[in-house]
């Protein structure tokens, strides 16, 4: 028996007919008949109630049908999980909810791990949580804590946002501002922030933002327009405050994150002297 028989009989069962299954398969449809023929005669059944010009699933079939998608379903998930260690023992794929840590925890395991490819991917918060439980992300940084008994989780640091306005912007003067007060304004956002994006997004409802993909285009325009945009305490760490610019602490409780290093238990000891590092350097 062949795993390809299995898929056969699984196309079969979905396409009810023999022609329409040989057609996905890009396959004759005699040669799909003698496969079956081959798979009754490994399996000492019959499958099909045999009619003129047409075969029908019977009870062995359905059931057959039944464990052959378990068994490809077995499959599948084996193959992904042979291909994810394997990756894991060469490659150190990281999982990040925002650009900073992104930038600062990627260089750090560059570091520590020169033998290692380091790779890292900007995602989603339910993609990083799932990409870490099926061993897609060996670790992933979250603005939230996930503490369970298979999973290792030590705090990093905290980010605050702030609005940088131009100098003649009404707000410019105020010491601190709400996500409210400018909500309605056309914002400029840079798409790559991560998280951040939809937190903008659902504190802002009434604005409109102007998005760019390109950063060297953002910085750009940021400099010559009079739009309000974003700015972070430790992005302005990294690159300095914005010139032309009066930036204002948002005081907002959406508007501050604490980011998580999570990993599971089983990747801990390997990451030992990573998660070390990251203790030493958190807030």
């Amino acid at each position: 028996m062949e795993l390809s028989q299995l898929e056969q009989l699984v196309t079969v069962a979905a396409c009810k007919t023999l022609s329409g299954a040989a057609e996905v398969l890009h396959i004759s449809q005699p040669a799909l008949t003698r496969s079956m023929q081959k798979l009754e005669e490994d399996l000492k059944v019959t499958l099909f109630d045999r009619q003129k010009n047409r075969i029908v699933l019977n009870e062995n079939g359905k059931l057959a049908v039944d464990y052959a998608s378990r068994v490809l379903n077995q499959v599948q998930d084996m193959v992904m999980r042979v291909r994810a260690f394997d990756r894991s023992q060469k490659t150190l794929l990281l999982g990040f909810c925002a650009p900073v840590p992104q930038q600062e925890l990627v260089s750090m395991a560059s570091s520590l791990y020169p033998e290692m490819t380091i790779a890292s991917e900007l995602r989603g918060l339910s993609e990083l949580t799932e990409g870490l439980q099926n061993g897609t992300y060996q670790a992933v940084v979250l603005p939230y804590p996930i503490e369970t008994e298979d999973l290792v989780c030590v705090k990093y640091k905290t980010e605050k946002l702030y609005f940088s306005l131009p100098p003649a912007h009404p707000l410019a003067k105020y010491k601190s501002v709400r996500f409210k007060d400018i909500d309605g304004e056309n914002m400029l956002l840079f798409s790559q922030i991560g998280f951040w994006k939809e937190v903008c997004k659902e504190q802002m409802p009434h604005s409109h933002f102007l998005i760019q993909e390109d950063r060297y285009t953002f910085l750009e325009i940021v400099r010559s327009s009079a739009l309000p945009c974003f700015a972070s305490d430790l992005m302005m760490q990294q690159m300095g405050k914005p010139q032309n610019r009066i930036v204002i602490p948002i005081v907002d409780e959406a508007a501050q994150a604490t980011y998580y290093f999570i990993c599971k238990k089983n990747e801990s000891k390997k990451l030992a002297q990573y998660v070390q590092r990251i203790q030493a350097s958190a807030d």
